[in-house]
């Protein structure tokens, strides 16, 4: 009787249960159950076989063992449960190479903690094995635990599994967004390399995040009453990056700041520029005309391998905007660069404002595509001083890139004009720059959008201060003129 007891307290907590076949073959035999009954045996040491959903970051923990936690799922529960992983060695750990790989775990423990069930993985008695997940011929683990033992049963549950994932892979929703694609005040994740993270002063956390596309081109309010676009803030943060940072990021795309008030663990990982990550359950909206994402209270930072399939996918795509000198440029202007510009370096080529920010020489000419979103002064009396006088005209342009201010001299403001004109053509010039509606087009009550142009012009950095090169640099717009 004592026998039948352990026999039958074996089956019950997952442990193997050799078949007589299997005792000859020398092949161990598991019974895998549901996450769903599993989590009915709080306390049982069970087997199960499941996808990777969420991919968390390895930390030390209180002891002297490293400790990372999973996320897995399976048909009876898709919303999965989390198993934490305990390993004197990080090597020991799962390396999983993407979310929607399988895993097969053997005498894991169910456990309860403040009221919620997770999995516990115990290093002495408990075993994995990691599979690809992508529908393949390929049966074999690419990781496995020192104590795992293949079960008969491995090769049917692994390929139902990877039929199961095929109409259902994890992490996939249709409010999945690329920075191409995102609007204001919709609640969406986002797939995206954590390039950089940084702490304000007003206590918030920087992510600066990118994924090889441009955010779309913002529009801008224009008030008849008022000039509102005199003047616009080159980025969000209260300081500029430093050089040293600002030339670690990527002169083709978007970086997107994203702002969030509260810490948290994944940002010690994050902070060593190696990670891709989905940020869950983010909004973005427009801040001068800058897009600013945020962490709500939902929201949530998984990590992803570098061979995770929505992080391949999105390299791959940045690798084929690479490969075209027309797709390097902003992805807003394709097919609507206007022709509002003559510009010197016709066979000149394409050069980003980032590129530019981080060249290695101070002092540089170029050619760029760019939109001016602000410019001071604007109205036609000042600007006829600047042709006539001393002084000289601020535009801030930007691209996907990077913000800059620009500075047309009286030297380069008739060429920049096309002549002495009167005041009323040159705020028709103007306008046209800073895309301003007609007057006919507005309305007092409803204010018109303004959006911008895509001009060509040429640019030519110089310095103030030969004892402060980078800190004195200022860009100066030549060789362009504004068409009639």
């Amino acid at each position: 009787m004592a026998a039948a007891a352990r026999e039958r307290k074996r089956q019950r907590e997952g442990d193997e249960v050799p078949s007589t076949a299997a005792m000859w073959a020398g092949e161990a035999q598991y019974v895998y159950m549901s996450i769903a009954d599993a989590l009915k045996a709080a306390g049982a040491r069970v087997c199960l076989f499941a996808a990777v959903s969420e991919i968390g970051a390895t930390f030390r923990s209180r002891g002297t063992d490293f400790t990372l936690t999973l996320r897995i799922a399976d048909q009876s529960r898709t919303t999965g449960i989390s198993v934490t992983f305990f390993a004197n060695n990080t090597a020991l750990l799962p390396c999983v190479k993407s979310s929607g790989d399988v895993i097969s775990l053997h005498n894991v423990v169910i456990t309860m903690h403040c009221g919620e069930l997770f999995v516990t993985f115990d290093k002495k008695s408990s075993s994995f094995a990691l599979f690809e997940g992508k529908a393949s011929t390929e049966l074999r683990p690419y990781q496995t635990s020192i104590k795992y033992q293949e079960s008969q049963q491995d090769d049917e549950i692994l390929t139902n599994m990877r039929m199961w994932l095929a109409y259902h892979p994890p992490g996939l929703k249709d409010l999945e967004l690329q920075l191409r694609s995102v609007k204001s005040d919709l609640t969406f994740d986002l797939v995206c390399k954590v390039l950089h993270v940084c702490q304000a002063s007003s206590s918030e956390w920087i992510f600066y995040v990118w994924d090889g596309t441009d955010a779309p081109a913002t529009e801008f309010q224009t008030f008849l009453s008022t000039e509102a676009f005199t003047s616009a803030p080159l980025h969000l943060e209260e300081t500029p990056l430093p050089r040293e940072v600002l030339c670690t990021l990527p002169c083709i795309g978007t970086v997107l700041r994203i702002f969030s008030n509260k810490f948290s663990k994944e940002i010690l990982h994050l902070q060593r520029n190696i990670y891709w990550a989905r940020f869950c359950n983010i909004t973005c909206k427009q801040e001068f005309g800058i897009w600013k994402g945020t962490l709500l209270a939902s929201s949530r930072v998984r990590l992803l391998s570098n061979e995770d399939g929505s992080v391949v996918e999105r390299l791959k795509m940045y690798d084929s905007r690479l490969t075209t000198q027309v797709h390097r440029q902003p992805m807003a202007s394709l097919h609507k660069a206007s022709d509002i510009t003559d510009v010197e370096f016709n066979r000149a080529g394409y050069t980003t404002l980032m590129e530019s920010l981080t060249n290695e020489q101070v002092t540089h000419k170029f050619k760029t595509l760019v939109r001016v979103v602000s410019a001071y002064p604007c109205q036609g009396s000042d600007l006829h001083s600047l042709l006539t006088g001393n002084h000289c005209l601020r535009l801030t342009l930007e691209d996907p890139t990077a913000r800059i201010h620009a500075y047309v001299h009286k030297d380069d403001g008739v060429r920049f004009f096309g002549g002495f004109l009167t005041a009323a053509a040159l705020t028709r010039k103007m306008n046209r720059l800073l895309g301003v509606p007609e007057p006919e087009e507005a309305d007092k009550d409803n204010p018109l959008a303004r959006n911008p142009p895509w001009i060509w012009c040429c640019l030519k950095s110089y310095r103030l201060d030969k004892y402060d090169p980078w800190g004195s640099r200022r860009y100066r717009i030549f060789g362009t003129e504004i068409r009639d």
